[in-house]
């Protein structure tokens, strides 16, 4: 029999749709209608009078006097929002920073607003509520719920609150919810990601769980860990489990393995969050892709990616992308972020709605050799080679090798297998012909002999926790690259694992 919690979220799940279809169907106008409201409201900050927004009418007007940065770019204005000072990059003083860490520009401070902040909560509530209007699946909502987030401990830059995007968010679970929600408060500021896994354990092992979210590598050592204490499948600690939430990796290649540790298939939702802004959300459950969120005060721009280095790169509204083109993703948010580079490139599946998946990172790519092999692309191969070998990894780095000891330079796999191949010299052919097929100029280098077929080096299957570890980084929002164009992880880990 439904509950009255189930019957009402039924009902708040049909609005909820309804309400999506209303902008998803008239996309263009809506984006347009974002971007004039944008420029209205920033119109008497600082980055609005030196960029004059007022004299800004058309499209075309914007790209002529917003030119693109990323945060080293935007950073003198964003410096000034940081020591105090209002009314910069958008009106008044920013409710947040979601502080986080950058490889170039050290700690950033991304500025969340009063207007942004709502924009956060909302769309990850749509997504559980096309889930359930699609699928019918409500039952979860009648049992605990758990979030594997950052401590929600904030401190104080010159009187803003400061912390991680989860942590933050973490303040905003909605009361309906808090009875159902885990880990507990106290658990949750747990800064020691192991010494916090281990308390979620012991708090979660004989509880209802029915839904779960978080990073899949993460994920993966919380249910390692339950196993281990209670030597059951999670399937049988948590009979009703029945949707895993995600966000922040390619699911793919860890599926089979978190689906053997629980000991069935469980339905999933993906999400694609981001300190800058809640950029997409997996609307329906039988449609590839991620719904590009187009009304929640974010004006989007794209840049093909292989031209994004370029000088003065062609910019791009939503009405003129296409297709199969990996793009780098433009934000411009009511937070106050302007021609803002956030470094992901996004590819669209669908036009009809605008449905996107995530392709990579620009820094994150291989082309020591004119290749610039992706993120996408790496993923795609190691997941159709895993299914023709009945393997299964917990993660993988790919690095180039430019001066090997002998032979020719090569691409290099690191990869972390949790059920090896049987033939691992057959596994890294396959793998190859794959990631050949995938991209031509890399295929055109080993037909040349410029390279020679990538090198697989099989690693411990824990390889990746032990690294981010030793970094600094295990555990929360922090994610391990898949492909870098400099030797830095993959030095370490031959340090870490081959060198005797």
């Amino acid at each position: 029999m439904m509950s009255i919690k189930q019957f009402l979220a039924k009902r708040w799940a049909k609005r909820a749709v309804k309400a999506t279809n209303k902008w998803a169907q008239d996309p263009i106008v809506t984006q347009e209608k974002v971007l004039k409201t944008l420029l209205q409201k920033a119109s008497k900050t600082a980055f609005g009078h030196d960029h004059n927004f007022e004299q800004i009418h058309t499209y075309q007007d914007f790209v002529n006097q917003v030119p693109i940065r990323d945060y080293e770019g935007l950073r003198p204005y964003v410096d000034r929002v940081v020591a105090g000072e209002a009314d910069v990059l958008w009106p008044g003083k920013p409710r947040y920073f979601s502080k986080t860490s950058g490889t170039t520009s050290g700690v950033k401070y991304i500025p969340i607003s009063k207007e942004s902040m709502p924009t956060h909560i909302k769309t990850a509530q749509n997504a559980l509520l096309h889930y359930m209007h699609h699928s019918g699946n409500t039952s979860f909502v009648d049992g605990k719920m758990i979030f594997l987030q950052g401590s929600p401990i904030l401190s104080k830059t010159n009187g803003i609150d400061t912390g991680r995007l989860s942590g933050i968010v973490a303040h905003y679970i909605p009361p309906y919810l808090q009875r159902n929600r885990l880990p507990s408060w106290e658990t949750n500021c747990i800064e020691d990601w192991e010494e916090k896994v281990d308390a979620i354990v012991t708090e979660t092992h004989d509880q209802d769980m029915r839904l779960i979210s978080g990073i899949p590598p993460w994920v993966k050592m919380y249910f390692e860990r339950l196993s281990a204490k209670t030597q059951k499948p999670i399937k049988d600690l948590f009979p009703n489990f029945s949707l895993f939430v995600y966000g922040g990796v390619n699911y793919a290649p860890y599926r089979g393995i978190l689906e053997e540790l629980v000991g069935k298939k469980v339905d999933s939702v993906e999400l694609y969050p981001a300190s800058e802004g809640f950029i997409a959300f997996e609307d329906h459950p039988d449609k590839k892709g991620m719904l590009l969120q187009l009304d929640s005060g974010i004006f989007y721009e794209f840049i093909e990616a292989d031209k994004v280095f370029e000088e003065n790169p062609p910019r791009l509204s939503l009405a003129e992308v296409k297709k199969g083109v990996n793009y780098a993703i433009i934000l411009n948010t009511s937070a106050g972020l302007w021609g803002y580079n956030i470094g992901d490139t996004v590819e669209f599946v669908n036009l009809h709605p605008f449905r996107v998946i995530v392709s990579g990172r620009i820094k994150h790519f291989i082309s020591a050799f004119g290749e610039h092999v992706i993120g996408k692309e790496v993923e795609h191969a190691m997941q159709q080679t895993l299914e023709r070998h009945k393997a299964r990894v917990t993660e993988f780095t790919v690095a180039p090798q430019v001066t090997p000891d002998e032979g020719l330079p090569h691409h290099e796999w690191w990869v972390a297998f949790d059920n090896p191949p049987k033939d691992l010299n057959a596994f890294s052919l396959d793998l190859d012909n794959a990631l050949r097929k995938q991209n031509t100029y890399y295929d055109d280098l080993i037909s040349g002999a410029v390279l020679r077929p990538l090198v697989v080096r099989a690693i411990p299957s824990n390889a990746f926790e032990q690294y981010m570890k030793t970094i600094g980084k295990l555990g929360g929002q922090n994610k391990t690259p898949r492909l870098t164009n400099d030797r830095n992880i993959a030095d370490t880990l031959n340090k870490m694992f081959l060198i005797k």
